[in-house]
């Protein structure tokens, strides 16, 4: 069988790549060596920035219909005592900033969405056994549930087969970090009669525990177990009713378990993302403890990375040198999501009571000083991706540059007085925005050629019900209105950020002002060499 892409791993980060492979035109196959999704517990928490992925595949009201949305997080001391809150309420990548989800529910609908796609296969029940490299491309031998093998020959192969990856052993990668030493009872019931609307963190140098509100009833509790407690014993359905008991004012009868695991944390990052022809994603390139809640949202930014410069390479003719830029990405960013969520599990889990104390008194502190309540309530403390290498076209003297960050999403209207997120306006590829200006009236022939093979859309962004005399462009050029006045706050009258080129990840790739764009675009030229597409035989 011969195929573009061979994603090997159905999890969320494997089925989005597989979706956003789709959308682009991409044939590709995903495999996985489980008959079905798993039903452990696991993730529980998505983002903006993930949603906003999902909605690049085409997926994010129907995956969001399913979540809690702008779900609190709230930190207790181990009596009970509450102490602050994250509650974020700013929208600016389009979606809400927590949401709270049901993993395996997650996946079905990823892997429905696979449907929509003719050139997207789905095979399950397949391991994979070995990989070959070699100039022109990947052989994978794989082996079904039968024990029937086969070989599939692919241009690339991307391994999000999880912490145990098959695809890292086999491209010689190795992960670099260490193992907690702690061990977790992670349970998930339904049909929950506890009311308590949000998420919780009970920080104890005993008995740190998680209560997190689910949606459709479900409630999951997680217990970090003492070392003479054994995995057997703590599973049973009585030693969790004892615990929730124990630490949660429970009445009523106890609902049966619905799912339960003990997991041991990991912070540990892959030495290298790309090995050739194969990437590692996901789980598969870095695991992290659960206390950020951004295991699985880091592999979707791994996905969104790593999928449209596969189709940027395959479908546009981009020089293979872009693959590079995967790893110079997206691992420095892994590793400070790694560190972060590392660093929180250490302040949940003090060893004495004075440090339950102290971390306690500083919590509420913080309540009390605004810069320090914002930080917190708003979730600034959040190490955003910012890309100062790889695919992007930053300006050596302006040091306040937003290029190599997520661009916004506001609200835009079209010409029929249609009102959409601007993704879903300008597409799922490259977009060269200009704020109240066309950008086609400033491209030499050349550089519209150069944007034409990269595939990228031109779009006119103008202010809210401008005259007609500011709505003239070209006839390949998107017209749009800013209602909700998103661009217009962003833009600030700089004229240094006229034009935007908008990647497919909805990173910013560069900024210019209109008569700087020809420049912009030979620079850009340099970044991202365009070739004729290779004819597949």
């Amino acid at each position: 069988m011969r195929t573009q892409v061979l994603v090997v791993g159905a999890g969320p980060c494997g089925t989005t790549i597989a979706n956003l492979l789709g959308v682009y035109g991409i044939e590709s196959l995903l495999v996985d060596k489980a008959p079905e999704v798993v039903d452990f517990p696991r993730g529980v928490g998505v983002d903006d920035e993930s949603l906003r992925v999902f909605q690049s595949a085409g997926l994010g009201e129907t995956v969001h219909a399913d979540m809690i949305q702008n779900q609190l997080l709230r930190y207790f001391d181990s009596s009970g005592r509450y102490l602050v809150e994250i509650a974020p309420s700013a929208q600016p990548f389009g979606w809400p900033r927590r949401n709270s989800f049901l993993q395996p529910m997650l996946e079905k609908k990823l892997r429905a969405g696979l449907d929509r796609f003719t050139h997207v296969g789905l095979r399950v029940s397949t391991e994979l056994l070995s990989l070959t490299q070699d100039d022109e491309g990947v052989t994978a031998q794989m082996r079904d549930a039968s024990g029937k093998e086969c070989t599939v020959r692919a241009d690339y192969v991307v391994g999000a087969d999880g912490g145990r990856s098959t695809v890292r052993k086999l491209a010689g990668a190795t992960l670099e970090g260490s193992t907690l030493g702690a061990r977790w009872l992670v349970v998930d019931l339904k049909d929950s009669a506890l009311h308590a609307p949000y998420a919780g963190n009970y920080i104890s140098s005993t008995r740190p525990h998680v209560s997190i509100d689910l949606p459709f009833g479900y409630r999951r509790f997680e217990f970090r177990l003492a070392d003479h407690e054994t995995d057997e014993e703590m599973l049973k359905p009585e030693a969790v009713e004892r615990l929730i008991r124990k630490h949660f004012d429970w009445d009523g009868p106890m609902p049966g378990l619905e799912r339960g695991r003990i997991y041991q944390h990991h912070s540990r990052v892959a030495d290298r993302f790309r090995t050739g022809r194969v990437f590692l994603a996901g789980d598969a390139a870095h695991l992290q403890p659960p206390w950020f809640g951004q295991g699985m949202n880091s592999g979707i930014r791994d996905a969104a990375n790593v999928a449209w410069k596969l189709a940027a390479v395959l479908a546009h003719g981009a020089d293979d040198r872009i693959l590079d830029t995967y790893h110079t990405e997206r691992h420095g960013h892994a590793k400070a999501m790694v560190d972060l969520a590392t660093t929180l599990g250490k302040v949940y889990s003090p060893k004495t009571k004075l440090g339950e104390r102290a971390r306690s008194l500083l919590l509420r502190a913080s309540v009390h000083v605004p810069s320090a309540r914002d930080y917190i309530l708003q979730m600034k403390f959040k190490p955003m991706p910012f890309y100062r290498q790889g695919i992007v076209a930053h300006r050596r003297t302006d040091k306040e540059s937003p290029v190599g960050k997520m661009f916004i999403q506001p609200a835009v209207e079209t010409e029929d007085g249609t009102r959409l997120r601007l993704d879903d306006a300008v597409g799922p590829w490259f977009a060269v925005i200009g704020i109240n200006t066309d950008p086609a009236d400033h491209l030499s022939e050349e550089s519209a050629a150069y944007w034409r093979s990269l595939g990228a859309r031109l779009v006119r962004v103008n202010r809210s019900r401008a005259g007609k005399h500011l709505r003239s462009a070209d006839a390949d050029t998107l017209l749009l209105d800013d209602t909700a006045g998103g661009f217009r706050d962003w833009h600030k009258g700089d004229r240094s950020r006229e034009i935007v080129v908008l990647r497919p990840d909805r990173y910013l790739a560069a900024t210019c002002s209109r008569d700087e764009l020809d420049g912009l675009t030979a620079r850009f030229r340099g970044i991202v060499p365009v070739h004729e597409p290779a004819v597949r035989t």
